[in-house]
C-alpha cells in the first residue's frame, strides 16, 4: 500500500496513512467526537511518540495500558478522549495480532466479497456498521481495495460522487463539502426535533 491520502491535511501525517494499513485504521477509529484531520493525524503522532515512523501492532498490543494511556494522553493529546481511544487502539491491536499475526492488510486481502470484507471490518474492536462501511469506501474510492459487491456493501459511503465521509475526502475541497454535508444532516436531524 503506498498512495497519496489527504486526511489529516498535513503532508507527514497523510504519507503515514498512504503507507501503513495500521495507520489508516487506527485513524478510522480515532475518527469520533473529533475533527476528522486530528483523528487520521493520531496515528503519526503516535508513531512519533513510540520512536518509530510506522506503527507496530505487536508493539502497541504488548504495551502497558498505563504507560500507552500517558503516551496518548502527553500535550498535545491524540484525543479528546485520550485514555478511552489508547485502550480502543489497544484493543483493535491485540485483535490483530490475535487474528492476522498483525497484518492490518490481511483483514481486506484476498477477501471474496464486499459483504465478507464489511464483515471483517465489524468484526474489528470500534468498528461499528457505520464505521466500517466508511472504513471499506475508503478502500475501495481510495485505495484500490474492490471486492465484488464493494460499494453496495459500503452503503451509501460507496456511492460515487458523493461528499459523505472520510472515503470522500482527496484535499481541502472535498473535505469542505464534506462538512457541508454534515452540517446540513445535522440541521435536517435538529429541525425534526420537537420543541
Amino acid at each position: 500500500m503506498d498512495v497519496n491520502l489527504r486526511l489529516a491535511q498535513q503532508p507527514d501525517a497523510d504519507a503515514l496513512l498512504g503507507r501503513s494499513p495500521l495507520a489508516a485504521l487506527v485513524g478510522m477509529l480515532l475518527d469520533q467526537q473529533v475533527p476528522m484531520e486530528w483523528a487520521f493525524a493520531g496515528p503519526y503522532t503516535i508513531a512519533e511518540r513510540l520512536g518509530g515512523d510506522d506503527l507496530d501492532a505487536q508493539e502497541i498490543a504488548a504495551y502497558e495500558p498505563e504507560a500507552f494511556a500517558a503516551l496518548l494522553s502527553a500535550k498535545p493529546a491524540v484525543h479528546r478522549y485520550p485514555g478511552s481511544m489508547a485502550k480502543r487502539v489497544q484493543q483493535l491491536c491485540q485483535y490483530l495480532v490475535e487474528h492476522f499475526d498483525g497484518d492490518a492488510a490481511a483483514v481486506w486481502e484476498d477477501v471474496g466479497s464486499g459483504k465478507e470484507l464489511l464483515k471483517r471490518l465489524q468484526d474489528l474492536p470500534g468498528f461499528g456498521k457505520q464505521k466500517a462501511q466508511i472504513f471499506l469506501a475508503l478502500l475501495g474510492k481510495q485505495l484500490g481495495v474492490r471486492p465484488t459487491g464493494w460499494r453496495e456493501a459500503a452503503g451509501a459511503y460507496g456511492e460515487q460522487g458523493a461528499y459523505r465521509s472520510a472515503a470522500d475526502i482527496t484535499g481541502p475541497e472535498s473535505l469542505a463539502k464534506v462538512r457541508a454535508h454534515k452540517q446540513e444532516l445535522k440541521a435536517a436531524k435538529k429541525a425534526q426535533k420537537p420543541l
